[in-house]
């Protein structure tokens, strides 16, 4: 996924401003594509450029709300359709976990208990923020919904996975301590 299609999917919605965007990147997707603000608003400029997006009004001080084009809305279903998804195949918590046996065992299983407790913090608050997301009010909150049940899953198979991991570490060292 690219800012650039996070950006078109959320102006399906309905015109926002630069600072509305950002808002609702903070409220519905920051646990799946985070933003910056300099990030949203540069990409804005080059959508516009684009004829992705246009400028629907602007309003004191500068502020531009922006609008998706059909262009962009085509670009949108485009992407989500026909493009597949890039493969990630890396990340730096197993790249990590495949050399902790540079660290003493106990440093190793201190490790690996802290991406427990790390996917334990990220399960309680994508929890409090499912309890505030009413699936009754529209499509961004029905598949909003379906993203964070995958985010919830995924942190509790984190945790699971952490906690049979330190056991494993455990086991393999029993013989030599």
């Amino acid at each position: 996924m690219s800012l650039k299609h996070a950006t078109l999917g959320l102006l399906t919605y309905g015109p926002a401003s630069g600072y509305d965007l950002l808002q609702s990147f903070r409220e519905s997707l920051a646990n799946v594509w985070p933003a910056t603000q300099s990030q949203l608003y540069g990409e804005l400029g080059k959508l516009a450029d684009a004829g992705l997006v246009t400028v629907a009004a602007e309003g004191p001080r500068g502020r531009k709300e922006y609008a998706i084009t059909p262009e962009g809305r085509a670009e949108l279903r485009h992407w989500l359709g026909e493009v597949p998804p890039a493969p990630n195949r890396r990340s730096e918590v197993l790249l990590r976990v495949f050399f902790l046996g540079m660290l003493t065992p106990r440093e190793a299983e201190d490790y690996l208990r802290g991406r427990a407790a790390v996917a334990v913090d990220l399960r309680t608050e994508l929890s409090e923020l499912a309890k505030t997301i009413n699936p009754e009010s529209g499509p961004l909150a029905v598949y909003g919904r379906l993203a964070l049940e995958w985010a919830l899953r995924y942190a509790a198979m984190q945790e699971e996975w952490a906690t049979w991991a330190v056991e494993e570490v455990r086991r393999a060292h029993q013989g030599a301590e």
